[in-house]
C-alpha cells in the first residue's frame, strides 16, 4: 500500500480481514455479521493504543507522509480569492515557495508557505520543498507588501530545509535566511505560523518568526534532521530512530519548552486521513489568533514578538527566585 507506516501495519491488516469478511457475507450465505462487530471494535482499540502512543520516530514518519496535505491544499481549503504572486525582482522565480494575497473570513491576509511535490515529476518542479534565495527574497517581498498595506501574514512552514546547493551558495543563502529574520522581527502586522509538516533549520525559521507559532500534532520542528543529527554525533545516519528520541523535536516537547505556542490537534493516524477536517483545526487556530492579535498596535506587535523570542532557552532559577 502507498504510504504505509511501519508502525501502522498491525491496523492496516485488520482492515483487510475485516474488509474480505465484509465482501464474503455479500457472496456466501452465512451470517458473520458477530465476528466483524468483534473485529471492528478490536480494531478501534488498536487505533487508541498505537496513535495515542506515537513515539517521536512515529511522528517523523506521519510528517513525512507522502500523502501529507501541502501548503497548496490548506491555501485552497482555508482562503478565498488566493493571488499568486512569483518572483523575487533579483533573479527569479522558486516554486519551493509559493506566497499571495488571499481572504480568509473576509479579511484581507498574505499567504505564504514552503511547497512540496505530490509526485516524483511535482518534487523535482519544486525542488522537493527546498528553497532557493529567490524563495526567501520573494517570501520577503511579499512580507514587506503585506506590512505596508497593513495586511496579516500567515506562513506554513514545510521543508527539510533550505537547499545547499553550491548555486544556492553562490546566489546567497545565508544572507537570504538571515534577511528574513530580521525583516519579520520589526514587521507592524500580525505574523502567525504553522508548522504542517517538517521544520527544519533555518530553512524553516526564515518563515517562522512570527507573533503565534503553531504546530499540527505530527509536525516537527528541529535545527537538523534525525538522520543528520546521527551521522554528527554517532557517525551513522541509521541512528536516525535514537536521534529522533533525544532531540526535542515533537509539537509536545516543543509546547514543553515554550519553543511554540500551541498545537493543532490532527485527524487519527495523521493529517492525510481527512484533510478537509485537519483544515478546520486549522482555521480555529487561525480565527483566534487573527482576533486577538490585531486588537493589538503595531509596536505592540514588534513589543510582543521580542519578548516571545527573548524567552525562548531562558532558564529560571528557582533557587533565587525563592530567595528574593
Amino acid at each position: 500500500m502507498v504510504g504505509e507506516l511501519e508502525f501502522e501495519k498491525p491496523i492496516i491488516e485488520l482492515k483487510k480481514k475485516i474488509h474480505e469478511l465484509k465482501e464474503f457475507t455479500k457472496t456466501a450465505d452465512v451470517d458473520l455479521s458477530a465476528e466483524i462487530e468483534k473485529l471492528e471494535t478490536r480494531l478501534k482499540n488498536l487505533e487508541k493504543e498505537i496513535y495515542d502512543h506515537l513515539s517521536p520516530w512515529n511522528r517523523v514518519q506521519i510528517a513525512r507522509h507522502p500523502n501529507r496535505p501541502t501548503t497548496l491544499d490548506y491555501i485552497e481549503l482555508l482562503f478565498e480569492n488566493f493571488f499568486e504572486c512569483h518572483g523575487d525582482r533579483y533573479f527569479g522565480d522558486d516554486e519551493a515557495i509559493v506566497g499571495g494575497v488571499a481572504k480568509f473570513h473576509g479579511i484581507p491576509v498574505t499567504v505564504i508557505g514552503q511547497q512540496r511535490g505530490k509526485d516524483t515529476k511535482d518534487n523535482i518542479r519544486r525542488n522537493f520543498g527546498m528553497p532557493h534565495p529567490e524563495g526567501y527574497r520573494k517570501a520577503l517581498r511579499l512580507m514587506k507588501q503585506a506590512n505596508k498595506f497593513n495586511r496579516p501574514i500567515i506562513t506554513f512552514i514545510d521543508t527539510k530545509g533550505a537547499y545547499p546547493g553550491k548555486a544556492a551558495e553562490e546566489r546567497g543563502q545565508s544572507e537570504a535566511i538571515a534577511r528574513n529574520l530580521f525583516e519579520m522581527a520589526g514587521f507592524s502586522v500580525p505574523i502567525i505560523c504553522i508548522v504542517i509538516g517538517e521544520g527544519g533549520s533555518g530553512g524553516a525559521l526564515a518563515l517562522g518568526v512570527g507573533n503565534h507559532i503553531y504546530m499540527l500534532e505530527n509536525s516537527t520542528y528541529s535545527v537538523i534532521s534525525p538522520e543528520g543529527a546521527a551521522a554528527l554525533l554517532w557517525k551513522d545516519a541509521g541512528l536516525a530512530k535514537k536521534a529522533a528520541e533525544t532531540m526535542k523535536i515533537t509539537a509536545q516537547d516543543l509546547k514543553e519548552l515554550g519553543v511554540i505556542d500551541d498545537i493543532i490537534p490532527e485527524v487519527k493516524g495523521g493529517a492525510h486521513r481527512d484533510v478537509q477536517l485537519q483544515a478546520k483545526h486549522i482555521e480555529q487556530a487561525l480565527k483566534r489568533s487573527l482576533k486577538e492579535l490585531t486588537n493589538m498596535s503595531g509596536e505592540e506587535l514588534i513589543r510582543h514578538r521580542y519578548e516571545k523570542f527573548k524567552s525562548i532557552g531562558a532558564v529560571i532559577d528557582e533557587q533565587v527566585t525563592n530567595t528574593q
